[in-house]
């Protein structure tokens, strides 16, 4: 995985006229049923001394960059995940199978879950990692999943490009 730059904090200004964004809260799950995919090992990432993305140690944990956008916030939150391992598939092995319309759900600290509808997904060589359209400033609250992807170059031992998916919000479900 790859990141040049941390998110901005940015300020809601209506968007889209869709959900309102929410208050600061932790990502505590990850639902993704187009994909069968749902986790509660969620941990915190920063940035390597490279200034780039930390990328979670354990292969089927979800880590999310804990110093900018928490999911529902106005702006891009970021989760990140392996695609697999040396002994198989890993938490994001299917996030290339995500299409717009899908859904994703975090579920948050406070009790609320976050719905986010995927509007875009795309494949990107790692250098030339599209950080703006990541990072940059949104004026709603969106969702960006990053996984490895493309080739696998046994020389570096790493994939070539990245996958992302973006999302944005359009509903919250209280707390049960």
């Amino acid at each position: 995985m790859s990141a040049s730059q941390s998110p901005p904090t940015t300020q809601w200004t209506g968007g889209d006229g869709g959900t309102r964004p929410l208050s600061r809260s932790e990502p505590v799950a990850l639902a993704i049923p187009e994909i069968g995919l749902r986790t509660d090992r969620l941990v915190r990432l920063g940035l390597t001394p490279a200034g780039r993305l930390e990328t979670p140690e354990d292969w089927q944990a979800v880590g999310w960059y804990g110093n900018g956008t928490a999911p529902g916030e106005s702006g891009p939150a970021v989760l990140a995940g392996h695609l697999d391992s040396t002994t198989g598939p890993a938490v994001f092995h299917r996030l290339e199978q995500l299409r717009r319309g899908d859904t994703v759900t975090v579920q948050r600290g406070d009790g609320t879950t976050a719905v986010f509808t995927v509007h875009d997904t795309g494949t990107h060589p790692k250098d030339s990692f599209p950080t703006d359209r990541v990072y940059g400033e949104t004026d709603r609250a969106e969702l960006r999943l990053i996984t490895c992807g493309g080739d696998f170059d046994e020389g570096t031992g790493h994939y070539e490009d990245n996958t992302v998916v973006y999302a944005h919000l359009t509903g919250v479900r209280d707390r049960n």
